[in-house]
């Protein structure tokens, strides 16, 4: 017996006329179903309202897309220093020749040297590593008052976010350098010392530049903080104090060659294991295939 074939389109001959129908992506739609308009017209067409760019959801995508930005920026950059200190130091003061100094001993021993992009201390480490034909790095920060990556910058990431930003200073340096700055800087520096004491990064040295600027922090922090218990004495250790660039690259570097010595002899240890292991379980299936 054959099938009925009609349907609501069908007419009293008998005959199936075409049913008018749209795709959308997998989707198929038919008679009143059908819009009118494509999508690509509507998101043209319609600007609609526009509160939902300052909802959570949207501000969640917005950080991601820095991450994703600042990660494909620097993932290629090779080892780097993070160098800190304040932006109000003038051209002609002693912290601006000390950056220069600091960029380029960095810069000749074969790192980049990463700033927050801006004037002052930042504009003169970037400039002693661009002078000596190292790598100059500026992650910029999204401020009230206009600042601007300054000159000396080769690859310069600008952030709305602090802590998007913070990570990329951490996550691509091998340690920190840290010349005299106010508020932004001392939140860095701090940043860092948690970071090495709670162990959620390894062997990252921090280097304060200018005894007599820290003096006074270091002394707060050994007769008041430790003497009251908040931290232990082996955390004063976290950070070395010096007046002399040389010895503050010099430290830096050290400890990155440590950290990659002790990282090739866990994998040599590892490799070393495997090959027992394997050893181990050859000499094990041929007992069992020869009893």
């Amino acid at each position: 017996m054959a099938a009925d074939l009609s349907g609501p389109d069908a007419e009293a001959g008998g005959e199936h006329d075409h049913t008018p129908e749209k795709h959308k992506g997998p989707v198929t739609l038919r008679r009143r179903q059908i819009e009118t308009s494509t999508t690509d017209q509507r998101l043209l067409d319609s600007r609609g309202p526009s509160d939902w760019v300052h909802t959570d959801p949207w501000r969640v995508l917005r950080i991601q897309s820095e991450f994703v930005e600042g990660f494909g920026a620097l993932a290629e950059l090779g080892r780097a220093v993070s160098v800190f200190g304040s932006a109000r130091v003038h051209r002609d003061a002693p912290e601006y020749a000390l950056g220069i100094e600091v960029g380029r001993l960095l810069a000749r021993a074969g790192y980049a040297v990463i700033t927050g992009g801006g004037p002052g201390t930042m504009e003169a480490a970037n400039r002693g590593a661009c002078e000596a034909g190292g790598v100059s790095v500026g992650l910029g920060i999204e401020l009230p008052f206009e600042q601007g990556m300054n000159d000396w910058v080769d690859i310069g990431v600008d952030f709305r976010y602090f802590f998007a930003r913070k990570t990329m200073f951490v996550k691509y340096a091998q340690g920190f350098i840290v010349l005299p700055g106010g508020f932004g800087t001392l939140d860095e520096l701090f940043e860092a010392l948690c970071l090495v004491q709670t162990r959620k990064v390894t062997s990252f040295p921090v280097v304060l530049m200018g005894a007599a600027y820290w003096r006074g922090l270091v002394d707060w922090l050994r007769e008041r903080v430790l003497t009251e218990g908040m931290i232990a004495e082996r955390d004063l250790l976290l950070f070395t104090v010096t007046d002399d660039p040389v010895e503050a690259v010099h430290i830096v570097t050290e400890a990155d060659s440590g950290t990659r010595a002790e990282v090739e002899r866990a994998a040599a240890r590892r490799a070393a294991e495997d090959r027992l292991r394997a050893a181990a379980s050859g000499s094990e299936g041929d007992r069992r295939a020869n009893p």
